[in-house]
């Protein structure tokens, strides 16, 4: 029997409340409603709901007008699985009350775990839990990345691909086998109230990758990984992050750029109140030596940092390599120019707090009131290289000459 919608119009108003859009209860009554386990989940954490999941989404995404697909309590052992569009509904929630839990059997996976794919008016949202666990410790001993190029990459736990006009907020993702959540080929998207955990020793767990997007607007979260807390890729327009606090982990960077044929520009990148708390990097441009073919990185602004015993608060790495053995032939192809650094404090825990490392002469780059201050007993330092930087209001350590 073909699973009927049930109404429940005082649930999907404190979903609506909770999305900012508070509607009264007979405008609530206008929303189709599924709720995953009429189509078979069992939410025991041990029975397989894969094929129940992606099915009630694809009648969710199959039935015209506003539409929630809600995930009860429950954990929810699945394998990979696709929520794809185009859909018939003009607005989709998929409303995760549960945990969702990652399989652990690699070879079940290819690039990813869950992917959101070709939705318009997309709202991932959680509630009573809303965790989605990606069982990566049982992964991380085979990710060879740090320290190979030709690693086996490892799946993301969420990716968000070729969507338009996406609300996620209130999730928590906890220990995912590689990133967290990547956002690939999407415009116009706000995330907020997330909450990404992994260990400190975890490789490659990205908080939030970002590449080729336009509109992403990150706010008011709390991300500790065993790598980047955010990393901002190639081919990005218009990003907006404001009131993140980082830590354990790398810090936060655009890049690494310039290492494949092809990549687009990065451009209108501003990122603001954030805070860093124990991890090796603050804010970090890093681009690749020996680039195939040039791009931009440009038009960015750090501004209202503080920096609580991180390694290195601020950086421009344009000879950045992870391995062993680079080739260190060729400058840069990326050319960086527009990067202002304002109003950031802290303390460092290596006498170099600023390090301005450009292949070829860095333009327009800015340092307005920068305290940092070394937390050993040596002197705080900058270095540089080809920076040609302007530096305005108070500045310590002392500028590089």
């Amino acid at each position: 029997m073909e699973p009927r919608p049930r109404p429940v119009a005082v649930a999907v108003n404190a979903l609506l409340c909770v999305l900012s859009l508070c509607v009264s209860a007979a405008e609530a009554e206008n929303v189709t409603t599924y709720d995953a386990k009429n189509f078979g989940a069992k939410g025991n954490g041990v029975d397989d709901d894969t094929k129940a999941l992606v099915a009630a989404w694809k009648k969710a995404c199959g039935t015209p007008g506003t539409v929630t697909l809600v995930i009860p309590p429950g954990t929810y052992y699945i394998g990979p699985a696709h929520f794809h569009g185009p859909c018939e509904a003009v607005a989709i929630t998929f409303f995760l009350q549960g945990v969702l839990m990652a399989a652990t059997d690699l070879k079940r996976f290819g690039n990813d775990w869950i992917e959101f794919g070709w939705v318009t008016n997309l709202t991932v949202v959680g509630q009573n839990g809303g965790v989605i666990d990606g069982q990566g410790a049982a992964s991380w001993p085979f990710n060879k990345c740090p320290v190979r190029k030709d690693c086996k990459v490892l799946p993301t736990s969420v990716m968000f691909l070729n969507n338009q006009n996406t609300v996620v907020r209130d999730i928590t993702s906890v220990n995912s086998k590689f990133f967290h959540i990547a956002l690939l080929h999407n415009n116009n998207m706000r995330m907020s109230n997330l909450r990404i955990h992994a260990p400190e020793n975890s490789p490659n767990t990205d908080g939030i990758h970002i590449e080729r997007n336009t509109g992403v607007i990150i706010s008011d979260s709390r991300i500790g990984t065993g790598d980047d807390c955010i990393s901002i890729g190639q081919g990005n327009h218009n990003i907006y992050i404001a009131r993140v606090h980082c830590g354990p982990g790398h810090g936060m960077s655009v890049g690494s750029l310039g290492r494949y044929v092809g990549e687009g520009d990065v451009t209108s990148i501003h990122v603001t109140d954030m805070t860093f708390q124990g991890t090796m990097n603050g804010v970090r441009i890093k681009t690749w030596e020996n680039s195939p073919t040039k791009s931009f990185a440009a038009r960015m602004l750090f501004e209202n940092m503080v920096m609580k015993d991180v390694q290195t608060p601020i950086i421009i790495d344009q000879k950045y390599c992870p391995y062993y053995n680079c080739e260190h032939r060729y400058v840069s192809g990326v050319t960086i120019e527009d990067i202002k650094f304002k109003n950031i404090k802290g303390t460092s825990t290596l006498p170099v707090a600023v390090l301005l490392r450009c292949g070829v002469p860095c333009r327009g780059v800015v340092l307005q009131n920068v305290d940092l201050s070394y937390n050993g007993q040596a002197g705080t330092l900058s270095h540089c290289e080809n920076a040609n930087a302007t530096y305005v209001g108070y500045q310590h350590p002392q500028p590089c000459i």
